[in-house]
C-alpha cells in the first residue's frame, strides 16, 4: 500500500508517517517509482505506535516495542525490553502523581489559610 492508504488506515497524517520514517520506526522501503511502500505489517508498527503515544509514551519509549513486532513477535509488548519500558512508564507516572499531590495539599492549605470556613472538595474520582 502507498502512504496515502496507511495513514488513512491508521489514523495518521502521511507526515506523522514519514515522521516515523526518518526517526528509524517505519522502514523506508520504495517501489521502482519512488513511492513509499507498506503492508500489513508496517500498519501493525504503526498501530502499535500511535497508542503507545496515545497513553503518554515518547517516540524513543515505543523502540523497543517496535523492534520486537520487527522481530517477529505477535505483540510489541513480548519482550523484556518492551516490560522495562512499562516499568520505567509507570514509575515516572507514580512520581508525577506523588508530585501532583504534594501541589495539590498545598493549595489546599493555601486555600484552607485564605478561607477557613471554605470545605475543600477533592474533585479527584476514581
Amino acid at each position: 500500500m502507498r502512504i496515502g492508504e496507511l495513514a488513512r488506515r491508521a489514523g495518521v497524517s502521511t507526515r506523522a508517517l514519514r515522521y516515523y520514517e526518518q526517526q528509524g520506526l517505519l522502514p523506508a522501503r520504495r517501489s521502482s517509482n519512488g513511492y513509499r511502500e507498506y503492508d500489513e505489517s508496517d500498519l501493525k508498527l504503526v498501530t502499535e505506535i500511535r497508542s503507545l503515544i496515545t497513553v503518554g509514551f515518547t517516540l524513543d519509549d515505543a523502540r523497543p516495542f517496535v523492534e520486537c513486532l520487527r522481530a517477529g513477535n505477535h505483540a510489541g509488548n513480548a519482550c523484556p525490553e518492551s516490560v522495562e519500558v512499562y516499568r520505567r512508564k509507570l514509575a515516572e507516572i507514580d512520581e508525577q502523581i506523588r508530585t501532583l499531590l504534594g501541589r495539590r495539599a498545598e493549595v489546599a492549605a493555601q486555600l484552607s489559610e485564605a478561607c477557613p470556613g471554605c470545605v475543600l472538595k477533592t474533585g479527584v474520582t476514581t
